[in-house]
């Protein structure tokens, strides 16, 4: 991503990170007050800021790099009425057009950030507001590509995605009859290549090899031509400039030496050369294209989710009408086999619904009324009537797609090195290709053999390789994560994942179900069902889940509840109101003390039932405690071997929760947590998180809460399970679309599976370059050759990453 302004503001703002003292900040503003692109700067290290006054054309990034270089982080604070804007971009033929063009937007007027992705030919904009999105375009087109602005709103996702991918498919289909064309007008030039070692030797006359060069030369290389006509015409260089001078510098070298050499002596003709070159990087780019298309495979599903039509109800007619025409509170019949259109509660009916392309789960789900359903999931039962609650963008489907979205176009710290390669690339190719040509004929080797090797080096680099290496392995790993149902926000969180050594659990909802159920009433001088009626009456408003199981379990006895007054809730020990005249109190021992409630029956009950793994509580009148109430709230059956297959990984496994401390080690101990924080207060999990960082651990934080949120936000990795708060989602590095402990190794696991096609490919792809160009320069590769190498090198790259579709959480 190139990060750039020309807004010209009064100064910029930069959050900095690493400045472990004020020393760090004093000598951070001294190198930045001494940089050449800036007037004046301060840092404070208390707020972790630094404000920037720029001189005119200086960018941010370069501030960011002079921070890096220092051993600092410095992020661009974006000014309030930032817009962002998604473009979909055409004619990019490699990774050098991408970071050009990326280079070109970050130096527009009213730009802050731009982002451009070759793979995925997209290009993610942050601007102000008053920038004009269309200027943007009418620039993208004058650097010679094509641009449309993706969700404008004029069209849904699907829509645009549906014109997206039948203009994908007529483009491999031409792409597809121009190859078939190229391999049938180039096989009889390469015939007598194959027919030697059968001791066979025919050559085509040179007029017939002119006669089948050519069309490939015209049809074929025009493309190329095309390309490298309209970055030349923006004083630039691209892959299509090699492809077309190494081809154009064969066919001619061919046509001088068939009419130049005198009759009668033997012509040494490249004819076949610039057909076949022509015909394996066509062949290379079709492969290429449909392996891309592989990559992406998982969003384009999940746009494909969406239906069109939906059935409305109003009274008792049944219209069908299009999904873009429904209203919030809209009444919806959804028939067995069809899609939910929106996102909403079931308002009547019962039956499963299949959840698979959202969650990952197989297992159809079933839904009750009061139960929420998620547009793209699929009714596998009975005709369900569902009340619309979300719309369009506001949909979790539509969430799901841009966060996916958003993380296959973030770009790696390495990719900023691989950029940078990529810019310069094409012209140090062709001053490497020059130099070959001087070169052999100083050494006085003759004409053909000098123009043999030049075009090898033309031929054999390719930028495409590099430029692909990086997106199409995270494009594959997210959208693989995506289907199994583990949305990974960015590049960030896939390497942080890889580093983690310590994942610490949030007890209730992640490793265990969250729905405690009363299991033990003791009472001192009430029978059971009467300290029930007591305590069900005064927590019957409350939404504590403890309360929630008081309430279910005199309800399920057909107990009376009486209303109460005076009711006051203390947070983390209790409650207490005024029921039928008479003070009671519910909760923990701390309440207990507080309130001067001394009995050494409950305290030995207490430690009793959290012995056992329950929680207790107890309940008190006036001063007196009356009984005790012991809740279960059973672990997940996953935990445990959740647990265990993060202790194979060699990570370490810790447990916070508000239990006290006996309840909270007999869950740890069956699950098999190595680790307990117990009676923890809600705003002191990111303290126990920030401690553990500080004593070295790189902390991945699972919960599903809002009050996980702040946790989530303070560990090196968020985790956040889907059935939880959209605050500990949009907290999290990685959402988990299920409430499966499994899932949090399996995340892990696809993170380094993801790290690992990315570094593979990086290897590869700068491996072929730094050894193909010597080979080709000093004669040791054919044209011919080298062409091939050249087209395999790109379908090898995006063919590694697409195998990254296979994967499965390995549990």
């Amino acid at each position: 991503m190139t990060v750039q302004t020309n807004i010209s503001p009064k100064s910029l703002s930069f959050a900095v990170t690493g400045m472990s003292c004020a020393g760090c900040a004093a000598k951070l503003e001294k190198n930045l007050n001494a940089a050449e692109f800036v007037a004046t700067a301060t840092v404070n290290f208390a707020l972790e800021n630094a404000t920037v006054h720029p001189l005119p054309g200086a960018t941010p990034q370069q501030v960011i790099d002079l921070a890096a270089d220092l051993g600092y982080e410095a992020t661009l604070k974006l000014p309030a009425d930032t817009a962002s804007v998604s473009l979909a971009i055409t004619g990019m033929s490699c990774a050098g057009c991408a970071a050009k063009l990326e280079k070109k937007l970050a130096s527009a007027p009213g730009v802050y950030e731009a982002s451009v992705n070759f793979a995925l030919e997209t290009a993610e904009l942050k601007k102000a507001a008053s920038t004009s999105t269309q200027e943007l375009v009418k620039l993208i087109e004058e650097s010679g590509f094509e641009a449309t602005v993706k969700n404008s709103g004029q069209q849904s996702a699907a829509e645009q995605q549906h014109q997206k991918d039948l203009a994908e498919e007529a483009a491999l289909k031409r792409t597809a009859q121009l190859l078939v064309f190229s391999v049938v007008f180039s096989l009889p030039l390469v015939a007598p290549m194959f027919l030697k070692p059968f001791g066979i030797h025919w050559e085509l006359p040179a007029i017939w090899q002119l006669a089948l060069a050519t069309p490939v030369q015209i049809f074929v290389g025009q493309r190329f031509y095309r390309g490298a006509l309209s970055a030349l015409r923006h004083w630039g260089t691209n892959m299509d400039t090699l492809v077309a001078l190494g081809t154009s510098a064969a066919f001619g070298f061919s046509l001088y030496v068939m009419f130049a050499a005198p009759p009668g002596t033997p012509q040494h003709l490249y004819f076949e050369a610039s057909s076949v070159i022509l015909t394996l990087i066509l062949f290379g780019k079709y492969l290429e294209f449909k392996a891309r298309r592989s990559t992406t495979a998982a969003v384009r599903a999940l746009v494909a989710l969406r239906p069109d039509e939906a059935h409305r109800v109003d009274g008792d007619q049944v219209t069908t009408v299009r999904v873009s025409e429904l209203r919030l509170t809209d009444l919806l019949l959804i028939k067995p086999g069809e899609r939910v259109p929106a996102d909403g509660m079931l308002a009547k009916g019962e039956g499963d619904v299949d959840e698979s392309m959202l969650t990952g789960e197989s297992i159809p789900q079933l839904k009750v009324v009061g139960d929420a359903l998620a547009a793209g999931t699929i009714n596998t039962s009975s005709s369900l009537y569902m009340e619309v609650t979300a719309l369009g963008e506001e949909t979790r489907l539509a969430r799901i797609i841009k966060l996916v979205e958003t993380a296959q176009a973030s770009k790696a710290p390495v990719q900023r090195l691989v950029d940078k390669v990529s810019a310069v690339f094409v012209p140090v190719i062709l001053l490497i290709a020059v130099a070959t040509l001087l070169a052999w004929l100083a050494l006085g080797y003759s004409l053909d053999q000098t123009i043999s090797a030049a075009v090898a080096v033309l031929v054999i680099a390719c930028p495409c390789a590099l430029g692909l290496a990086t997106p199409t392995a995270l494009v594959a790993g997210t959208g693989t994560a995506a289907r199994a149902g583990i949305l990974i926000k960015d590049i960030e969180a896939l390497e942080r994942a890889h580093k983690v050594n310590t994942v610490v659990f949030d007890k209730t909802g992640t490793l265990t179900q969250g729905k405690p159920e009363l299991v033990s009433i003791q009472s001192f001088d009430k029978d059971s069902n009467q300290l029930l009626q007591m305590v069900a009456s005064v927590q019957q408003n409350s939404e504590h889940p403890l309360a929630y199981a008081t309430v279910k379990a005199a309800k399920e006895k057909n107990i009376a509840l009486v209303q109460p007054d005076a009711l006051k809730a203390i947070p983390g020990k209790g409650v207490s109101a005024t029921l039928q005249g008479e003070a009671i109190s519910i909760g923990n021992q701390a309440l207990m003390q507080d309130l001067g409630v001394d009995s050494l029956m409950a305290q030995g009950l207490v430690k009793s039932f959290e012995s056992e793994g329950q929680t207790a509580v107890t309940v008190a009148l006036g001063n007196t405690a009356i009984g005790v109430l012991g809740y279960a709230d059973q672990p997940r059956a996953e935990a445990k071997k959740a647990v265990a297959l993060l202790k194979k990984r060699g990570i370490k496994t810790a447990m916070i929760t508000g239990d006290a401390e006996l309840t909270a080690r007999k869950i740890a101990e069956i699950v098999g947590i190595d680790e307990v924080f117990s009676q923890v207060q809600p705003e002191r999990k990111s303290q126990i998180v920030k401690q553990l960082r500080q004593s070295g651990h790189v902390v991945a934080m699972v919960g599903d809460g809002i009050n996980d949120a702040p946790a989530l936000a303070e560990a090196d990795l968020g985790i956040a399970m889907g059935s939880g708060s959209d605050v500990a989602m949009e907290t999290a590095g990685i959402t988990l679309m299920r409430s499966d402990p499994l899932m949090v190794p399996a995340s892990l696991q696809v993170s380094a599976a993801t790290l690992g096609k990315i570094k593979q490919n990086l290897f590869w792809a700068f491996i072929y370059n730094i050894i193909g160009i010597p080979l080709a320069a000093i004669g040791l590769l054919t044209p011919m050759f080298a062409g091939a190498a050249m087209a395999m090198s790109s379908v090898s790259v995006v063919s590694n990453a697409a195998l990254l579709r296979r994967w499965k959480p390995k549990t």
